[in-house]
């Protein structure tokens, strides 16, 4: 953090006003955004040398070339801190949130995209000229290794852990056969490698380059079909075909392709992304267990069951392996975007905390046991929560009222990242002594007002009256 603060007085001879962390990359470095008074700066602290000064090395050849990435300010003698220009915080990801989420992408996202797409053959034939390709981290060209790897990674970390049984010796024939096709593109230009939404920042309207350190020498179709077939883009057939259309006429202005030829071998590409995707979804959400990962796997499948529409002639058995895996019953019975359901309980803690069927946890459960209890009154001994002398009392009496302000604060705000990360299920529950009062009447509030609001389908189950009430989803 000092070096960076340094850095930022050396550059601008002042102190910097604030220093806030960014979040995280998937790399080992840190990011900062440093602000001054007429100044605003993202310093980097990279424990890898070799991956900084590619980065540094890269950024400095394509400013010169013209390419829209972010000038490197000032860096430290041993190159392991550096400053940035401040491109602000809008990610492309986060530009077309709206279209991913629904599928339907306005004209502003559109355009976006089409940019995008336009300046990516900058940044692979314009940028390859004259680049020491040496400097590339953490290899300097794409070769049969990483391919190999690749489909290696596939093979260990998604296939086998579907529990699919195949013949090793025979897909690993048709995976070589896929890298001698791949390998057959051998070009001198620039390969982003990581070429998706979240590597691209939007700045007046404008896209720019960002994270390409990992970029090395390299055919042009990987980092199209990284882009166009990003496993939760949700680009329709006819964006896409349109955006593809956009790239190719782009890159024809800076070198002769033949565009039947490269959609052919685009699709081996497309195909090779797709299974790198896979593993890397299994890895991160079988072995370690994260489940935004899982929750990815359905799009990549869909992806594949297209893809797999294509002519693979070269390599049979690979092609007779996946078909069997996406018809998986594991995998027939996910759904890319199950609309949320949400269900609400009543219940006693006498009789304990209801369970769970969709197998996600529970969810939230509120104790209303702290609001006073119209149970003590015998006029209310053999009324519920739903009759309106009981709900009288509770209003008038006060305290159920700010109860409830709370737990809507904190279920709105799951409600609605729910839905826009398309989780299906969410369990909200409210526990008193007998289940029969101050349990029901939040949980009839909770439930009228999450459909009311949000429009989704909601389940209310007042477990110890036995009532049970489905609010269907709202157009």
């Amino acid at each position: 953090m000092y070096e960076l603060e340094l850095l930022f007085k050396q550059h601008t001879h002042q102190n910097p006003i604030s220093i806030e962390e960014l979040s995280a990359s998937g790399s080992n470095r840190r990011y900062f955004r440093l602000k001054g008074e007429n100044n605003s700066f993202i310093g980097v602290e990279g424990t890898s040398v070799a991956e900084n000064r590619a980065f540094i090395v890269m950024t400095n050849h394509f400013q010169q070339k013209g390419i829209s990435v972010p000038k490197v300010i000032a860096k430290t003698a041993d190159e392991r801190y550096y400053l940035q220009e401040d491109l602000g915080d809008t990610l492309l990801f986060d530009a077309i949130a709206e279209g991913r989420k629904t599928g339907v992408f306005g004209e502003a996202e559109k355009e976006l995209l089409r940019k995008t797409m336009v300046k990516l053959p900058s940044i692979q034939v314009l940028g390859a000229e004259g680049l020491d390709f040496s400097i590339c981290y953490p290899q300097p060209e794409f070769n049969e290794r990483s391919i190999l790897w690749d489909l290696n990674y596939f093979k260990y970390c998604f296939l086998k852990a579907t529990g699919l049984e195949f013949q090793e010796n025979r897909l690993e024939d048709d995976f070589a056969n896929l890298s001698n096709i791949l390998l057959q593109s051998k070009t001198n230009t620039f390969m982003y490698r990581d070429f998706q939404s979240r590597n691209v920042m939007v700045k007046n309207n404008e896209p720019y380059f960002i994270d390409y350190q990992g970029g090395r020498k390299g055919p042009l179709y990987y980092d199209v079909a990284s882009f166009l077939w990003q496993a939760k883009a949700q680009y329709n057939s006819e964006l896409r075909e349109e955006l593809l259309q956009l790239y190719m006429d782009a890159l024809q202005k800076l070198t002769p392709i033949d565009q039947k030829d490269f959609r052919e071998q685009l699709k081996h590409f497309v195909l090779f992304r797709t299974l790198q995707v896979l593993g890397a979804y299994g890895y991160r959400g079988y072995f370690e267990k994260k489940p935004h990962f899982l929750q990815s796997i359905p799009f990549a499948l869909e992806n594949l069951k297209v893809i797999l529409q294509n002519e693979f002639s070269e390599y049979p058995y690979l092609l007779e392996i996946l078909k069997q895996m996406t018809e998986l019953k594991q995998f027939r019975e996910m759904s890319l975007r199950k609309p949320l359901v949400v269900r609400v309980y009543s219940f006693s803690y006498k009789k304990g905390i209801p369970n769970d069927n969709s197998g996600n946890g529970g969810g939230f459960v509120f104790d209303c046991r702290a609001v006073n209890n119209p149970g003590k009154y015998e006029r209310y001994a053999h009324s519920t929560g739903l009759e309106e002398s009981v709900i009288q009392y509770l209003e008038e009496d006060g305290e159920i009222l700010p109860f409830l302000e709370h737990t809507y604060s904190l279920v709105d705000a799951s409600v609605k990242r729910y839905k826009d990360r398309g989780f299906a299920n969410l369990m909200v529950s409210f526990g008193c002594t007998g289940g029969q009062h101050r349990s029901v009447y939040s949980a009839q509030k909770m439930a009228e007002r999450i459909n009311e609001k949000f429009g989704v389908e909601v389940h209310l189950v007042h477990r110890e009256q036995n009532i049970e009430q489905k609010f269907p989803v709202k157009a």
